[in-house]
């Protein structure tokens, strides 16, 4: 590859990195707090491919004086290189479309399991929750609370939830995709959604987003089945995609 190219290709990457960051697209493939360094990433690439073609073009006028006296090679040099432009293609599909956020294929592709932080493997990490007649839970924590914790704080207990839809084998489940640092550690936590209309759950489209309430069936969330608990359903809404789709 050319010289050219590859400076090209350099800048073109950068802005790519940088117009992610910018737009918070970045949060598709890594933590909030790793904007930065994305951000930095992107101007050391831009700046690096400018300053390269910056000198190239100065070695090219300099080059150009020396041979002022033109035998015609000049034009036959750079039409070799016509092909290699080719690869900016692909970099051009990633500067003009995102892929978008891990969904459900990750989920069915991968088995679902709780969260192994220490707090998940110490149940008197978990505190109680809070006095309110909803409580809003991350499923991850959700997931954690259900598998591990033997002082019950679900039991009896209205939570919040909001996430992604998995239609698997006539199963409706709830899902989110959990990351350590980038997308490419997630997993995902997932809960069976038990109750309600049979007909409103099936009819979810994969991959929506939803956010129900409900209640934990006590002792659904067990290794046999990757730790996914039952929620008795109370009700279900579809909401939009939020700009973070994942839980860290």
């Amino acid at each position: 590859m050319r010289r050219e190219t590859q400076n090209i290709l350099l800048i073109l990457l950068g802005g790519a990195l940088l117009k992610i960051a910018f737009t918070g697209d970045y949060l598709r493939y890594v933590k909030p707090s790793q904007q930065l360094w994305v951000i930095g990433g992107g101007a050391v690439m831009v700046a690096l491919g400018a300053i390269a073609i910056g000198r190239d073009l100065l070695a090219a006028r300099a080059a150009a004086a020396a041979e002022s006296t033109g035998d015609g090679c000049g034009a036959e040099h750079h039409h070799s290189a016509r092909a290699a432009w080719l690869l900016m293609v692909p970099v051009l599909a990633v500067f003009l479309v995102a892929p978008p956020a891990l969904g459900s294929d990750s989920v069915t592709r991968t088995q679902a399991r709780a969260p192994q932080s220490s707090a998940a493997r110490d149940a008197a990490a978990f505190p109680p929750l809070p006095d309110e007649e909803v409580v809003p839970l991350a499923v991850s924590d959700f997931v954690a609370r259900a598998g591990w914790d033997e002082n019950g704080t679900l039991t009896g207990r209205t939570v919040s939830l909001s996430g992604f839809v998995v239609q698997d084998g006539g199963s409706t489940r709830l899902a989110r995709m959990v990351i350590s640092c980038c997308a490419a550690d997630a997993f995902p936590v997932t809960v069976h959604l038990a109750g309600g209309s049979g007909s409103e759950l099936a009819g979810l489209e994969q991959d929506s987003w939803i956010e129900v309430t409900g209640q934990v069936v006590p002792g659904t969330a067990t290794r046999q089945n990757s730790y996914t608990p039952d929620l008795t359903l109370q009700s279900l809404r579809q909401i939009p995609t939020p700009q973070n789709p994942y839980e860290f």
